[in-house]
């Protein structure tokens, strides 16, 4: 449980940073592109020292490539019409519910009765970034969002238990997903405009897209040593990094409320750690 604990918490540093390199992107779509196209070619090699993931795992991570595209689509909607200090933690926190749910129901990992007391709390906590007048749409791409976030974690983690190494798991999804997103994009016509961004931003995306690789592959790790609930719900620590960054960085409006919303998240966080250890 330990070791789960410490690759969650880097996971949610390095996710908090990629997430950021997206929302201050000139053009979102092609950088989340970008991010993983670039994650999964340039650590591709490192599958010729540790050995790549058996054939069990190759159905979850072609419906895991193919739920990625969706992701990738709400995440830059989300983006496009909300602060980061919103739609970050309501993105991140909300998917993390929604793996504990369905890791519950789907995989059969069990939670404590004090772990779902903090996870109402986390619940809590994520209802308070709604302030009044907030538009609509920018939770809804939010929420949409967390609820594919819950469903590719699922499919990810269950994906990583009949593999022998989710760490390689975690590479050949990023690979996957990039080659899913350069099937769509190039069919959409992208094709030109991100071999043009590319040469503007290519630093971007390999930076971006080894923390993104890097960040969901220990999660992958970690889910071998402890319930997908957990492990998810802990790596959404990141929340308090990005409503601070959306506020420090960004200086986003209602920053600093947002903080103060991730802190109960936070405290629930911690709920859940206590409760599961």
């Amino acid at each position: 449980m330990v070791l789960a604990t410490v690759l969650a918490l880097v996971a949610a540093l390095l996710h908090a940073a990629w997430n950021l390199l997206i929302k201050t992107a000139e053009d979102r779509d092609l950088a989340a592109w970008g991010q993983f196209l670039f994650g999964g070619v340039v650590l591709l090699p490192v599958l010729l020292f540790i050995g790549t993931p058996s054939s069990a795992a190759v159905p979850f991570l072609v419906a895991s490539a193919v739920v990625h595209v969706l992701y990738v689509a709400a995440l830059v909607a989300a983006y496009e019409h909300g602060d980061f200090s919103l739609a970050y933690p309501l993105a991140r926190g909300g998917g993390a519910l929604c793996a504990a749910v369905i890791g519950y129901v789907a995989l059969g990992d069990s939670l404590v009765f004090l772990a779902w007391i903090a996870l109402l709390v986390v619940t809590l906590g994520l209802a308070s970034f709604v302030r009044p007048g907030t538009p609509f749409v920018e939770i809804r791409y939010a929420l949409l969002t967390a609820v594919v976030i819950g469903v590719y974690t699922v499919i990810d983690a269950s994906g990583s238990r009949h593999s022998t190494n989710g760490f390689a798991y975690g590479i050949v999804l990023t690979f996957a997903a990039g080659l899913a997103l350069t099937v769509v994009n190039v069919g959409r016509g992208r094709g030109p405009a991100f071999a043009a961004s590319v040469r503007r931003s290519w630093l971007r995306y390999l930076v971006s897209g080894v923390f993104l690789a890097l960040a969901y592959s220990l999660v992958l790790v970690a889910v071998r040593y402890a319930p997908v609930g957990y492990v998810a719900t802990l790596r959404e620590s990141s929340v308090v990094l990005g409503a601070a960054l959306g506020w420090l960085v960004l200086h986003e409006k209602l920053g600093r409320p947002r903080l103060v919303s991730a802190t109960v998240v936070t405290v629930g966080l911690i709920g859940l750690v206590v409760a599961q250890a």
